[in-house]
């Protein structure tokens, strides 16, 4: 299955689970503090170096932000393109093991 495909099916279980669509019953804010849970579940999985469940938290993360984004009116691949716009022009240096980008 590729990511397009993905992505449809996230969306539609957003429907039928009445977090997004004509039923919502999430809001952004709502969703906001479901990805900040789902953050904090791949802390715990990084620190236990818990393979399985870092892929299950990223993926669980991935969901609600593609939920969020159309809660917001907004596509997920819109706002991955967005930040690519970005990023693919910003300059810096890795210290300490993080990107730092240039000023």
């Amino acid at each position: 299955m590729n990511t397009n495909q993905l992505i449809t099916l996230i969306r539609q279980w957003g429907e039928d689970k009445n977090i997004t669509g004509p039923n919502a019953k999430a809001t952004s804010l709502t969703q906001y503090l479901k990805l900040h849970e789902e953050c904090g579940e791949l802390l715990q999985s990084l620190i236990k170096q818990d393979h399985a469940e870092t892929i299950d938290a990223i993926g669980d993360c991935g969901v609600v932000l593609i939920l969020l984004a159309q809660l917001e009116g907004i596509s997920f691949e819109e706002c991955l393109e967005s930040a690519y716009k970005v990023i693919s022009h910003r300059t810096g240096q890795m210290i300490d093991g993080c990107f730092v980008k240039d000023k």
